[in-house]
């Protein structure tokens, strides 16, 4: 009997050992019509009551269940959904391929629980651009514009007309970081801000994190920006593009070798220059005014576990006219390489390069002056995916960046000028992080991780300064060529949580700390080219930002309206700003000129959107307060920042009569940029002086506009497709400010007279555009 009864304990330990017994499926998920990845594709479980999994920024996906029969259900917007029935009783691979044909019941299934993850997910303050919707909102020029379009949502403020910045949360321009195939772009505009340099037929998904960003981003206070382009199609060659009113594009993708390797490249210009020269001023004749980038993409499979990714970007923009020329773009280079390591463990490598410059020329008969900066990095990072659980996935890696900053340079083609070149700026960022994604219970998501840096000033052989309250300097030392001269640590908790106390309803809280090291240093009132980069250094302690989040979110039960609404407190440290009459170019004493203090940002953002009918659009409101302190400024008082506006609105509506015909249109009102005006003036010898008080205690006009687009779909078959987008910006032509300037009346004497600037009125585009 004792003998039996062992054996029966036996058999009894063992069966329970096989009902834990646990197996993962895991694998690859792409179009099936061009072999792209698919991000965020769900496998659900059925008989787990729906229950699954998505696939991350790679197209891989990973599930651990216990032994036994399922039935798994591929799903994603746009696309059929695909069904797999297998026994799970070992680690299984299944790439699934998704066939491109739309079927509405499985389209408005799968939103709906794409919707639901959003209310459960615990990130908050993150925004998903949908390339869909980009393409029929009105822009100006008619140019489908990702910045442009991601201004009309909460807490994302354009920096007005003209000018290349957004702020977010309260952040000035430099404080969002912002990624094209991982790689960081310094400046994302073309013509001044007009056109931003991500050419839309080459993009993939864009993503905006505001201010909460996962402990992998790192390096800005207020944002990240990650852009991802195509990959190219494995399946079949093809061509689209659109020929506009300033501006054409094509692009061009296809395999190279079947299903194996592609390649994609993406162009465009503008031809505004051309125009100008048929004008019958020669000033005009010989200006130039123009722009180009290029998009461009290798996507090679060496196996089914490695994939392999070139691509790079490069734009140039270019401004003349007599005697004076301004050129400045970007370039970018993402080598990448994917690898699956295991079915839970998933590994991306990157190396990156990133370059920034430009120059300004001024000529004269027998002088040519010639001032630019530069900066250049040089990036390697590695990241992992561990998939522990159904619940629990964790993501961990490094990052080295190295950073070379020329500030200025002065060079001319007399001896009459003085030949002068700023000493780089170098620097080593070194960053860890550990970001875990927890599920504790079908309520209750948490989101909570740690990113710890190094930031290393590097001896480039010359002069290294201090300064005194009064910009005197007090020290000098010299650093031989890069030695480590100083090193700032910063760890940086992030920390989200959702709460699903109903099925369609969640609260969220979030917490997080960022860094940042490399510094913009601007003395005008809007965004250029010209602003110059400098790291942190022995004067310039790295910027720090604290930010405390809640949000309410919620779906209706027909899944066609979201709401949510978010509430957020920044405390910001280490900010910098000018002294008055701060001179900013070519300035081997720079930072002699900066001063230092603290700010803070708060606000209430509330968003509502319709994604399903005929009529689709979201209404966007931030009510908001940006302000700083700064040693030396304003009496050391409180003032506004530059990018403190009071409030935003953004509507915008998308009607849909049928597929060919599409009606949009948007609304945008904010209060008006703060500015500092002259509270009096004095004369010394004919001559005006104007005197200012309080920095930034004034505003220009409120700025506020109505555009319209219509899209008509004249050809669309199985091969070719074309359409003409008609659109009007500012419909109703108000005259918003740009600036205004001051200046003595010349009919009244002794009384000053405000000249306020318009960039636009009303400005009509029409673009063709084409895919075949």
């Amino acid at each position: 009997m004792k003998h039996l009864l062992w054996i029966l304990a036996i058999l009894a330990s063992h069966t329970f050992l096989l009902s834990q017994e646990k197996y993962t499926i895991s694998g690859k998920i792409t179009e099936a019509t061009s072999g792209e990845d698919i991000i965020g594709a769900k496998v659900k479980v059925l008989e787990l009551d729906n229950f699954g999994a998505y696939s991350n920024e790679y197209g891989f996906y990973s599930l651990t269940l216990a032994r036994g029969n399922y039935t798994f259900v591929y799903s994603a917007s746009g696309l059929s959904t695909d069904t797999v029935q297998i026994t799970l009783d070992q680690n299984t691979t299944i790439n699934k391929e998704m066939d491109a044909e739309i079927q509405t019941e499985e389209m408005v299934e799968v939103s709906a629980v794409k919707k639901d993850e959003n209310i459960r997910n615990a990130q908050m303050g993150v925004d998903v651009l949908d390339p869909q919707t980009l393409a029929k909102v009105p822009v100006i020029f008619g140019e489908r514009d990702i910045i442009k379009t991601m201004q009309l949502t909460p807490g994302i403020k354009s920096g007005g007309d003209g000018n290349a910045g957004f702020y977010v949360r309260g952040g000035s321009a430099d404080q969002n970081l912002i990624l094209l195939d991982e790689a960081p772009v310094y400046n994302a505009s073309h013509l001044l801000g007009f056109f931003s340099t991500f050419n839309s037929d080459a993009i993939k998904t864009a993503t905006i994190y505001k201010g909460n960003q996962p402990a992998q981003f790192g390096g800005r206070l207020s944002s990240v920006l990650d852009v991802k382009m195509n990959e190219g199609n494995l399946k079949k060659f093809g061509v689209s593009g659109g020929i506009g009113l300033i501006s054409s594009k094509l692009n061009v993708e296809g395999p190279i070798i079947k299903d194996k390797m592609s390649f994609l490249i993406s162009a465009r210009r503008t031809y505004a220059d051309i125009f100008l020269k048929l004008s019958n001023n020669k000033d005009l004749k010989d200006a130039s005014l123009y722009f180009y980038d290029l998009n461009a993409k290798l996507n090679y499979k060496l196996g089914e576990k490695d994939r392999l990714y070139l691509s790079g970007y490069f734009g140039r923009d270019k401004l003349g006219l007599s005697n004076f020329g301004i050129t400045w773009g970007n370039a970018t280079g993402t080598l990448r390489w994917n690898h699956i390591i295991n079915s839970k463990l998933f590994s991306n490598t990157s190396f990156i390069v990133s370059n920034y410059i430009y120059d300004i020329n001024i000529k004269s008969e027998d002088i040519k002056i010639t001032i630019g900066s530069e900066l250049q990095d040089y990036n390697i990072k590695q990241e992992f995916q561990y998939f522990v659980s159904n619940r629990h996935k964790l993501r961990f890696g490094l990052n080295a960046i190295h950073h070379g900053i020329v500030p200025g340079s002065v060079t001319g083609s007399s001896d009459a000028i003085n030949a002068e070149t700023v000493p780089s700026k170098l620097s080593l960022e070194n960053s860890v992080f550990v970001l875990d994604e927890y599920a504790l219970s079908d309520k209750i998501n948490i989101n909570y991780g740690v990113r710890g840096t190094a930031f290393s000033l590097l001896g480039n052989g010359s002069n290294a300064y201090r300064f005194d309250n009064e910009s005197n300097i007090t020290d000098t030392n010299v650093y031989a060529k890069n030695k480590i001269s100083r090193t700032y640590y910063n760890i940086e908790p992030r920390f989200s949580m959702s709460f699903s106390y109903k099925k369609n309803e969640s609260v969220k809280v979030a917490y997080s700390r960022n860094v940042q090291n490399i510094h913009l240093i601007s003395n005008s009132t809007s965004g250029s080219p010209t602003d110059i980069y400098i790291p942190s250094s022995d004067n310039i302690k790295p910027e720090i930002a604290d930010q405390f989040a809640l949000g309410w979110f919620k779906l209706s039960k027909n899944a066609k309206f979201e709401f949510s609404t978010e509430a957020y407190y920044k405390d910001l440290q280490n900010q910098i700003d000018y002294k008055d009459g701060a001179n900013t170019q070519a300035n081997d004493v720079l930072e002699g000129e900066l001063r230092y203090g603290i700010g803070r940002a708060y606000g209430l953002e509330v968003y509502l959107k319709k994604t399903s009918g005929k009529l689709t659009g979201w209404l966007a409101y931030t009510i908001s307060k940006t302000e700083r302190k700064i040693d030396g400024i304003n009496e050391n008082k409180w003032y506004n920042a530059r990018q403190d506006r009071t409030h935003d609105i953004s509507l915008v509506g998308i009607y849909d009569f049928n597929e060919k015909h599409t009606l949009s249109a948007t609304f945008v009102f904010y209060t008006g940029n703060a500015v500092t005006y002259p509270t009096g003036k004095y004369q010394i010898s004919d001559e005006t002086y104007y005197l200012y008080s309080s920095r930034n205690a004034d505003r220009l006009p409120a700025y506020h506009r109505f555009d319209i687009a219509y899209t008509w779909v004249n050809k669309k078959t199985a091969k070719f497709e074309s359409s003409w987008n008609f659109s009007i910006y500012n419909l109703y032509g108000h005259a918003n400010p740009y600036i205004v300037t001051f200046e003595e009346s010349k009919t009244v004497p002794g009384q000053t007279d405000a000249i306020q600037t318009t960039l636009f009125k009303i400005i009509p585009s029409i673009s063709y555009n084409f895919k075949f």
